[in-house]
Order: C-alpha cells, then structure tokens, then sequence
C-alpha cells in the first residue's frame, strides 16, 4: 500500500510541475504523501503561479481507496476587465465549473456568472448597466436557472442630485 501512496506522490509531484506555466514571475507548490490513522495512505498537493495581471491556483488530494477531488481556480485581470474560472472534480464524476466575467468603461458594465454542473445543468446571471446621456443610469439582470428558466429585471436609476 505504502507503494501506491509513494506512486501517487509522483504523480501530484508531476501534475505540479507539468501544468506549471515556466514563464511564471512567482511559482510555489507542494506535495504531501503519509498514512493517515487507519492506515491508508493519501498524497495531496497544491501549487500556485502569479504573473502580472494573473494568477492559477490548483490543488487535489488523491487517497488510496480511490477518493479524491482536484480543485483550479484562476482570474486575469486588468484595466477595464476581470475574468475568473473555478473547477472542482471529484472522483466519483461529480463536480461544477463557475466562470465569471466583467468588462467597464466609458459609462458601461457588461458582468456574467455562469455555473455548469457535470450533469450538464447550469444556471447564472448576466448584468449590464449604461450611464445615459441624461445623469441617469439604466440597468438590465437576467437571471437563469438549472432548470432554463429565467427572469429579468431592468430600469433606470434617477440621477444622483
């Protein structure tokens, strides 16, 4: 068994360093391999890369029943703009993706999240708001459930005196 831990230790060890950009201003990661009370063994991992802008963020634990889970998350972001992805899988096939994404400027927001689950269900909103011409500012959120269904509120915002 202890075989098996060391084998998954190697294997975190090179999912760390492949999926790695080597380009990356700042990389940091781990990788921890034992037994846990009962004896089974378990290797969990973790590594993180920060560019300018940027930054990924994985992790997972693998254990040697089979369980286990791997989790990644990253953002670019800028002037004007910010995207975020996040995904957690399991081992038993269970498991959602959530993507977010905004965009502003001269008078604008454009802004969505959506999140799809791995039995192809998903749900979400998007929103949008426009500074008019007038002071006043106009506003649209559509809402979307696992289900298709959906609702929308809009409307304009008075000025501000």
């Amino acid at each position: 068994m202890y075989k098996h831990v060391l084998s998954l230790a190697a294997l975190a060890v090179g999912l760390v360093v492949a999926t790695s950009p080597a380009d990356a201003q700042a990389r940091r990661g781990h990788v921890v391999a034992g037994r846990g009370a009962a004896g089974h063994g378990f290797a969990q991992w973790r590594s993180a890369s920060r560019d300018p802008g940027s930054a990924t963020v994985r992790r997972g634990l693998q254990t040697s029943n089979g369980h286990g889970y791997r989790h990644e998350r990253s953002r670019d972001y800028g002037q004007g703009h910010y995207s975020a992805d996040r995904s957690t899988q399991f081992n038993n096939g269970r498991g959602a993706t959530t993507g977010r994404d905004a965009n502003w400027g001269d008078g604008g927001f454009n802004g969505s999240r959506t999140t799809t689950l791995n039995n192809g269900n998903s749900f979400g909103r998007n929103t949008s708001a426009v500074k008019n011409a007038d002071g006043t500012a106009s506003y649209s959120t559509t809402l979307t459930g696992p289900r298709g269904g959906s609702r929308t509120v809009s409307g304009t915002v008075p000025r501000h005196r």
